[in-house]
């Protein structure tokens, strides 16, 4: 009897001490599961990659109410990011108790977040991981720099919101990732401004001035970073530029036959899925899609080295005739391929008493850039690769955040229709109808 006694308290005693170490335990280590699509709730690799480039603490100021419910919402939103950097610490300002830091920080209203790395202050409205990594990238980097597109001869407006050949979208990406952008008209300003970190020729359709190519030649000249988009459509000019960097723009427009099983639909669409070892595309595996391109040739000059960086295959050619009456051939005056859409060309000089590497990106083509064209699969990752790398800011390439594929509800006008008959004239007349019989019920009781 005393042993089966003993044994009772024995086992119980090992249970207690079960749900000690498990509690123990519990405060110590954690685990989640993520069952979402493309699972939304752990941190992507781009956002791995942008913590895995920022040496030193982040802290986040949240200016939310004690007692507000989003206070839980912000900690797990920033457990991920400190999962991935263990220096990221978040503080909870409440606005009521602490209105000097509501002024330092300059809150708008409660529920704004603040980033701080590295002296710098980025203020944001969500934790989402867009918006926080976004930001992440603004602060990476130190200092200003200036994305300037020159306008004045028909290249692609930065602005114009109601016209789908514009970069309006593009400049707003570059804007989001912490570049400042802006226009210049030579004619009006004739001078390239001495912060700008790329210069962009967004495929002009007309002459520039023998004034304003000598100030693109002294840009170049001076160390300048140069992205240089150019359409079939349009003589490209400027040969003065190109012969200093060795480049030949070849009239024409690219043609691949392969079309109809890559499913691009038109045989002048270049849709690159393989790209050849080149910095802007390391790593980079996503299809980009070109419209209407037109091919280079480059010469080794003025000690610039050329890496391919779009290259199409040896099925392709370059029609040099009319390509708009529909049925298209390789003739003896169009180029076979293989053919060059795409370069980089860099070299290394010393500018203002420093060793550095000018950078030069050469495109054929500006269409995938613009509203029409942006959103198509890897099109808008591409361009800012181009920025990124040319502005310097090697570290951010490749960090963009997926959206979510699943946060979007889509219903058509008859569900809609059927979710509001159901929910304003069903399910009010089916309550109304139980109720009156159940009274009737009872009143024959």
């Amino acid at each position: 009897m005393k042993s089966q006694t003993l044994q009772k308290w024995i086992s119980l005693l090992l249970f207690i001490a079960l749900i000690v170490i498990l509690g123990v335990l519990s405060t110590r280590f954690s685990a989640a599961l993520d069952w979402t699509a493309g699972g939304r709730n752990t941190l992507t690799e781009a956002s791995q990659a942008q913590l895995a480039s920022m040496d030193g603490p982040i802290i986040v100021r949240a200016f939310v109410y004690s007692g507000d419910p989003r206070r839980r919402d912000i900690e797990l939103d920033f457990a991920r990011y400190q999962r991935a950097k263990a220096d990221i610490e978040v503080r909870f300002i409440d606005p009521s108790t602490q209105p000097q830091q509501v002024r330092e920080f300059d809150i708008r209203e409660p529920g704004q977040i603040v980033l701080e790395y590295d002296g710098r202050r980025e203020t944001i409205p969500g934790t989402t991981e867009p918006m926080v990594t976004t930001a992440l990238q603004r602060l990476a980097v130190s200092g200003e720099q200036w994305v300037v597109f020159l306008a004045g001869h028909g290249e692609r407006s930065i602005s114009r919101e109601d016209d789908s050949r514009a970069l309006t979208g593009y400049a707003n990406a570059l804007r989001e990732r912490g570049l400042k952008v802006q226009s210049v008209n030579l004619t009006e300003t004739p001078a390239i401004p001495d912060n700008t970190s790329v210069l962009v020729l967004a495929s002009p359709e007309r002459a520039y001035l023998p004034g304003e190519i000598e100030l693109v030649r002294d840009y170049v000249a001076r160390g300048g970073n140069l992205l240089w988009l150019a359409d079939p459509d349009h003589p490209v000019g400027l040969a003065e530029v190109a012969g200093e960097l060795g480049v030949t723009w070849l009239d024409g427009y690219a043609i691949f036959p392969d079309y109809q099983v890559i499913g691009t639909g038109h045989p002048g669409f270049f849709a690159a899925t393989q790209y050849p070892a080149n910095a802007v595309t390391q790593g980079f595996d996503q299809i980009t899609l070109f419209p209407l391109v037109r091919a280079m040739a480059v010469d080794k000059v003025n000690d610039w080295t050329m890496q391919p960086m779009l290259v199409a295959g040896e099925s392709a050619w370059l029609e040099t005739g009319d390509i708009s009456g529909g049925t298209v051939a390789l003739d003896d005056d169009d180029i076979p391929g293989p053919l060059l859409i795409g370069a980089t060309l860099t070299r290394d000089l010393e500018v203002d008493g420093e060793n550095r590497t000018q950078r030069v990106a050469l495109v054929g083509d500006a269409d995938f850039l613009s509203d029409l064209h942006l959103a198509e699969v890897g099109n808008e990752a591409f361009g800012l690769n181009l920025a990124q790398w040319l502005a310097l800011r090697d570290a951010q390439l490749n960090i963009r955040v997926p959206e979510a594929p699943d946060t979007d509800i889509v219903i058509s006008p008859l569900g809609g229709k059927a979710i509001v008959a159901v929910f304003v004239i069903v399910l009010p007349l089916l309550l109304l109808l139980v109720g009156v019989g159940r009274w009737f019920v009872r009143r024959r009781r």
